[in-house]
């Protein structure tokens, strides 16, 4: 078969490549290559510095990136996209922002903060409140399990650095997004309370051209809950800008 384009996986803080397992296995059934690589301080990859900022991030994943690539980064990962969007033009095809964080309000940030708060004085007790946000009314599920291992075995002052850049750098890009001008499709599910519908309608709203979807059902971790729902957004998109 012949490749349809090349499809780049970004996945979220204290996440790995595994996240994107079944979404990879979609896309190449239909026909993209794709690639899945850790971000910095994450699985396999490098550590962090401290002070780490997106640029940092972003230009140490543009190594992995091949050029004219789709773009699909969740909540962190769709910020180091939207990085690359904004600033490597030439490696960057689309962007698909994946339950992405924009234009926090003052509300939202002391909410992000104080994770990362929590994070810093007990790393432990981090995990298992994202667990308890991601898998409400889970207590045993492979899938939690799994989830639960990836972040315990973080580098965690690593983890810190980069969750710091999550938790500040949507700032920062504000005045960049209306300069990105590749085709953009942004999605979240409606009940994610880190990621809303609200966040994924302002960076719609402040791409060029972007287009908003809110998926009904889905929490944070849809992409990995609900792979084959993502992927009957992202088929039709990337279908689009090959057009």
């Amino acid at each position: 078969m012949t490749s349809r384009g090349t499809v780049v996986l970004l996945h979220g803080v204290g996440l790995d490549h595994t996240l994107w397992a079944p979404v990879r296995a979609a896309l190449e059934a239909e026909g993209f290559r794709v690639v899945t690589p850790d971000l910095p301080g994450h699985g396999d990859a490098a550590p962090v510095a401290e002070g780490a900022t997106l640029a940092d991030l972003a230009g140490r994943v543009a190594e992995d990136v091949p050029a004219g690539s789709h773009l699909v980064g969740f909540s962190l990962g769709a910020l180091v996209a939207q990085h690359l969007a904004r600033f490597r033009t030439d490696l960057v095809a689309s962007l698909a922002s994946v339950s992405s964080v924009c234009q926090r309000t003052p509300a939202e940030r002391d909410a992000v903060l104080a994770r990362l708060a929590t994070a810093e004085a007990d790393f432990p007790a981090s995990v298992a409140a994202s667990l308890q946000r991601w898998f409400p009314g889970e207590s045993d599920t492979d899938l939690l399990r799994r989830t639960e291992k990836t972040l315990l075995a973080n580098d965690v002052e690593s983890y810190l650095r980069c969750y710091r850049v999550f938790a500040t750098a949507d700032a920062e890009l504000l005045e960049e997004l209306p300069r990105i001008t590749v085709p953009a499709l942004a999605v979240t599910g409606d009940l994610d309370p880190g990621s809303t519908p609200e966040m994924t309608r302002r960076l719609a709203d402040a791409v060029p051209g972007s287009r908003a979807v809110v998926v009904p059902g889905a929490r944070h971790l849809w992409p990995a809950q609900q792979p084959d729902v993502l992927v009957s957004h992202l088929v039709p998109f990337l279908e689009g800008v090959g057009r």
